[in-house]
């Protein structure tokens, strides 16, 4: 019996320290994927994390409109990103066609063609993409934050151009707001606040 019961134990203990890493190494994913969401949104938002073959896991369930996703490992650079829930089909499309061994270039041509077929939907209103990245970025686990980085903001805004926006094709200066690809259906307003080494 007593042997038993030994048994038993490390088990429960070994599916305790299991449950625990897990525990742990989700909470860092969370930390990451949350450094590109506003303060206001990060509670309630969806978080994603890449697994070994290039899908996406649900590392937690969300409650407004945001998903958030950490940063891919296989990744040169350090990148998380935020995306409103009316991106999420084509954001989703995108991950389906890159695990399939599309670089991300090729990804979005193939869901351009699929948008102007109509079999794609992609947003008509504005809608907004958070991006946290930088040449030197890295998360730091010792106090789950993400360090060296800054962040950018892109608004996609379907077909806009200059003269529909009032906005200029190029910025106007560090963190100014400016259309990029204006009169495309990816067309977006991009806005990049200074670093702080700026």
């Amino acid at each position: 019996m007593s042997r038993f019961l030994s048994t038993l134990l490390l088990v429960t203990l070994m599916l305790s320290n299991a449950a625990c890493a897990q525990s742990s190494g989700d909470a860092h994913l969370i930390n990451q994927a949350l450094a590109a969401a506003p303060d206001e949104m990060k509670e309630a938002a969806r978080v994603l994390a890449y697994k070994d073959d290039g899908t996406y896991r649900v590392v937690r369930e969300g409650s407004n409109e945001l998903t958030c996703v950490a940063d891919n490992p296989g990744a040169d650079n350090f990148e998380v990103v935020c995306f409103h829930s009316d991106l999420e089909e084509y954001m989703s499309r995108g991950r389906d066609l890159r695990a399939e061994g599309m670089s991300g270039g090729e990804s979005v041509v193939a869901r351009g063609e699929e948008i102007e077929a109509g079999t794609l939907a992609f947003p008509t209103t504005p809608t907004t993409l958070y991006i946290r990245y930088g040449d030197n970025a890295s998360y730091d686990e010792a106090s789950g934050e993400v360090v060296n980085s800054q962040l950018r903001y892109v608004i996609y805004t379907p077909y806009a151009t200059a003269e529909t926006t009032g906005l200029p094709t190029t910025a106007a200066g560090p963190g100014a707001p400016w259309l990029m690809l204006p009169g495309d259906w990816r067309a977006h307003i991009m806005i990049t606040p200074p670093s702080e080494n700026q």
